[in-house]
């Protein structure tokens, strides 16, 4: 459904072009970190605020383990959240660890760029 006219079309049509790229861009070239989470939980809270700096360089994807679906995440992490997995590999737990999510970024970020 369009509803803008004239130049905004055209305006419309390259934004959603260019954020489409983007999206699909970000799909094959950053990596997904994965944050194993329940409602409330203070400390995911707290270790969104340190992944800030971060954001620009992985997809953050949030499993709620208390869901129905996610029952074998809960019976793994229930005493352990937060916990993270990168490109579906265990990272850390309990607290984020700047130099390790460091490390392994970089890490990936060359391998992307040699092939």
């Amino acid at each position: 459904m369009l509803w803008f006219q004239g130049n905004s079309v055209q305006l419309a049509r390259s934004a959603f072009g260019l954020f489409l790229r983007n999206c699909s861009a970000s799909k094959t070239t950053l990596p997904v970190l994965t944050l194993f989470t329940k409602d409330p939980c203070p400390l995911c809270d707290e270790a969104k605020e340190v992944l800030k700096p971060y954001k620009n360089r992985f997809i953050l994807q949030e499993v709620n383990i208390t869901l129905p679906e996610n029952s074998v995440w809960y019976e793994r992490y229930k005493f352990d959240i937060p916990v993270f997995h990168l490109n579906g590999q265990f990272l850390m737990m309990h607290r984020v660890n700047t130099s390790k999510l460091e490390k392994q970024l970089l890490k990936l970020e060359q391998q992307s760029t040699r092939g």
